[in-house]
């Protein structure tokens, strides 16, 4: 990727708390003006109002915590689900807005900005938009109308990276999962246009009110591409889809990384997956693809199969409504707004659009688009450089209260126990910002033109990638922008990434109480680290090699205690008859039921042994864990909810407020005790790290 070493000044100007007082008049008394730096949210920094008093934290915790909110709240139109990380998105949103706002104001741009200023520009001029209509995407319908073979639908498929059509075999560049220090091809099965295979083949009501509103909508918006008899053709997409999905492994198998690992060098692919034309394929691509790794074998196996088996005619149908769907948010107000009509209201439960402004600033931050240009500035003005050291001082706090739990492990030998130290040790934490910066040398932008803006943006990142394939993976790479609210484990390199915009109330501020920044921030960190220690983060050793560094012996009792959590997950019913999948998101709560560990060991080592103050009637622990629920409040539509727990690999933000009950502090600090309804046994708190 086209970097360069920037050095970034961090204004204190957006950072101080007071202004700088007059000099007195010497017959005057010195008057201290210095403001007290207050937490933002309530007195201390968890939002007490919140709360619904009237509920047991033993009966809901997640009601305690938030029910007031929950039962006031109202979803925003725009919104299907809302809570903590939607609020500071928002922040983010208008913070970014306040950037684009005063480059399109200047004249003086430099190169990057210009990009930021031509790019917004295209995307808010409806004018254009709505007067190309379809024709902005003329030239790949008119390539998709005139597929005469599967050589010719493989091209197609082959050229989804740049004109964003759908494909049942997709690739991608990631990591050699055997060496960190290559990159790598993975190849897996896609191609659907719902949420999950569960929409097309679950007989749940709900799932077959949605599939007969799909094909309506297939349609619909195939009638924008002057297609007749659309019902007909579109029930044939559907059918089409419904193959895909029985194709397809179900989310807790795809995320086994033991079977997703099935590596093959380009010179066997042939033989091992033949009927398909992965010479054309690949060349669409232009990569050069010496090894690759197959992600789902029988699954793309598979997908070869209904390429070969499957009339040309439903395919061109089928990459024609995908490719109408996929660029909406590029195109005409009525074709947008036909799309809106079913991902949005039917899929989600939304009632609105989002306003075109937010949209074109999601468009933007992303990370192969000009989110590093944007991000640059955000950090500049918005993010405190004393705000990345404490992060990194409560980072190493973990990181200590992490070794000394797996020192207490009665259940992990000492042999696997050096393993893990040595993996704890090789952590490596990014913190707000890349040090080295994407570069944007040659790409220039349209003020006029959105869909050309998006594939020049699309060629210039994947001549990027092509560039790379064969170099040392680079270690400098960020997978989000310092302005995306979220954080992340990439297992590959072993490192653990927490974005600038996430560094903000109820999740982190430095003049909030302590508890409560161990409760946020400490535990999300902890969550973070817990990934490289969940079911499958660690099948990989301290340098990103996936292979298997236990004891048979401690594994298997990793594994029992994975499956007890697990079990438990998946008793939750957030819709009569849809639980979480426990197993699906298990590496979701192993992150929140360890990191929540982690944490309150952190915070109890930075207490030296001194009893915590109380505060408005709050214990340090009490204020701890309403932290933690608290970051997790959320309310969502129940379409939101449906999709989430079908397509999602978290559980609803309800049941991660819940992860506390695995702790035998929490039962201390909220009096819980047998009878109440999340009370578990001590033989049932799942203990893990």
């Amino acid at each position: 990727m086209k970097k360069s070493l920037i050095a970034i000044a961090l204004a204190s100007t957006f950072l101080s708390a007071c202004g700088t007082p007059e000099t007195p008049k010497t017959d005057s008394p010195v008057v201290n003006t210095t403001a007290v730096k207050k937490a933002e949210l309530g007195e201390f920094g968890i939002d007490l109002t919140a709360r619904n008093e009237a509920v047991k934290p033993g009966d809901d915790f997640f009601m305690y915590a938030s029910g007031t909110w929950y039962d006031n709240f109202e979803m925003p139109a725009d919104k299907t689900r809302y809570g903590a990380f939607t609020a500071l998105a928002e922040r983010s949103e208008e913070q970014v807005k306040a950037i684009i706002d005063d480059i399109v104001s200047r004249q003086d741009l430099n190169a990057e900005e210009q990009l930021i200023a031509d790019f917004y520009h295209a995307y808010m001029d409806t004018d254009t938009i709505n007067k190309l209509g379809v024709t902005a995407i003329q030239p790949t319908l008119d390539q998709i109308s005139a597929i005469k073979n599967t050589d010719d639908l493989t091209k197609v498929f082959g050229q989804s990276w740049l004109t964003n059509t759908q494909s049942p075999i997709y690739g991608g560049m990631w990591f050699n999962r055997l060496d960190p220090n290559q990159y790598e091809l993975s190849v897996g099965a896609g191609g659907l246009g719902l949420p999950d295979r569960s929409y097309y083949l679950e007989d749940d009501e709900r799932f077959v009110t949605i599939r007969s509103a799909y094909v309506d909508h297939i349609a619909k918006m195939l009638t924008f591409a002057g297609i007749a008899e659309g019902k007909a053709r579109a029930e044939a997409i559907l059918t089409l889809e419904t193959k895909i999905a029985e194709g397809h492994w179900p989310r807790e198998k795809r995320r086994d990384r033991d079977l997703t690992l099935n590596q093959i060098k380009r010179a066997d692919l042939t033989t091992a997956y033949p009927n398909f034309n992965w010479d054309l394929y690949f060349e669409q691509t232009g990569y050069k693809v010496p090894q690759l790794n197959m992600s789902q074998p029988e699954p793309i196996k598979a997908m070869i199969a209904l390429v070969n088996e499957q009339p040309l005619n439903v395919w061109q149908d089928y990459l024609t409504f995908h490719t109408l769907a996929n660029n909406a948010d590029l195109l005409s107000e009525d074709i947008y707004n036909t799309h809106f009509d079913f991902y949005g209201k039917t899929l989600n439960g939304q009632e609105e659009p989002r306003p075109r402004w937010k949209r074109a600033v999601d468009e933007m931050s992303a990370t192969e688009s000009l989110g590093f240009a944007i991000g640059k500035v955000y950090v500049a003005r918005y993010f405190p450089e004393s705000s990345k050291a404490q992060m990194a001082d409560l980072v190493e706090n973990l990181r200590t209260a992490l070794g000394q739990r797996i020192d207490g492990l009665t259940w992990m030998s000492d042999d696997t126990k050096v393993n893990a130290h040595a993996k704890l040790a090789a952590f490596t934490p990014k913190i707000g910002y890349p040090d080295v910066w994407q570069e944007f040398d040659g790409l220039t932008l349209s003020n006029e033109d959105l869909v050309g803006n998006i594939h020049k943006l699309r060629q210039f990142f994947h001549a990027d990638s092509v560039a790379q394939e064969l170099q040392k993976t680079d270690r400098n790479r960020w997978g989000m922008t310092p302005q995306y609210v979220n954080a992340y484990y990439n297992s590959s390199f072993n490192e653990i990434v927490f974005p600038a915009a996430i560094l903000q109330p109820p999740f982190f501020d430095p003049n909030a109480d302590p508890a409560v920044n161990y409760g946020g921030i400490g535990a999300v960190i902890g969550h973070e680290m817990g990934h490289g220690f969940d079911d499958q983060g660690s099948k990989s050793d301290a340098n990103g090699i996936q292979r298997n560094w236990w004891t048979d012996t401690d594994r298997a009792a990793f594994e029992a205690k994975a499956d007890q959590l697990a079990a438990q997950y998946s008793l939750y019913e957030p819709i009569k008859g849809n639980f979480v999948n426990g197993r699906n998101s298990l590496g979701e709560n192993i992150g929140d039921v360890g990191g929540i560990a982690m944490a309150y060991h952190a915070y109890q080592l930075s207490l030296n042994g001194k009893e915590a103050p109380v505060i408005n009637g709050l214990t340090g622990d009490q204020r701890f864990f309403l932290a933690w629920a608290q970051v997790w409040k959320e309310k969502r539509t129940e379409q939101s909810m449906l999709s989430q727990l079908k397509a999602g690999t978290h559980a609803p933000g309800h049941y991660r407020a819940l992860a506390p009950r695995n702790h035998d502090a929490w039962y201390k600090a909220f009096d819980v005790k047998p009878g109440d309804k999340l009370y578990l046994p001590e033989d049932e708190r799942v203990r893990i790290w």
